[in-house]
């Protein structure tokens, strides 16, 4: 496994490396083919953020956890990446090509497995008329709305399909489409 680190407003030792190193190349077992790791690490007011992306046969698993000990939030990353491989096991099987995930492993418990575990459950669905805006403008839309989300075309790009999101940090995200 490939890792790449970041620190924003800490600096991490040797051993917290090495540990990261250690606990998050126990997930390249699920694996095969060279895997990557993103890891970065954060501090705020006495609060450790690890934020653990991986990306193998062009699939992301992505976590973030917080704690009050950076090693903790390295176990808890790491345990939660495991639980989204374990979750949708039976999916990932099928959309990746065959071999890209070795499920030899057997995992301790799937007690935490949906019944039906091929299927995502829709609980509502909505229609509406995408109109097209700037994304100010939707951004005014979005928090009008008190929504996580604004979907709408972007008179800056052609109409194009557009989504702008409210993120952890208070700022705002665009997705635009092609």
């Amino acid at each position: 496994m490939k890792y790449t680190f970041t620190q924003k407003k800490v600096k991490i030792t040797d051993d917290l490396r090495a540990y990261a190193e250690k606990k998050v190349g126990k997930l390249d077992r699920f694996f095969r083919g060279e895997s990557e790791a993103f890891i970065t690490f954060s501090s705020e007011r006495s609060r450790y953020q690890v934020e653990l992306t991986i990306s193998n046969g062009g699939m992301n698993y992505r976590v973030s956890e917080v704690t009050s000990d950076m090693f903790a939030s390295i176990d808890s990353a790491v345990a939660a990446i495991e639980r989204q491989i374990r979750k949708n096991k039976t999916r990932l099987e099928k959309r990746l090509r065959d071999g890209t995930i070795d499920w030899g492993t057997s995992f301790e418990s799937d007690d935490d497995l949906p019944e039906n575990e091929d299927e995502f459950k829709i609980v509502k669905s909505k229609r509406f008329s995408i109109k097209p805006m700037a994304a100010q403008e939707a951004i005014l839309q979005m928090n009008l709305l008190n929504h996580e989300f604004f979907v709408f075309k972007n008179n800056d790009n052609d109409d194009n399909f557009a989504v702008v999101y409210k993120r952890k940090d208070g700022n705002y995200g665009l997705i635009e489409g092609d």
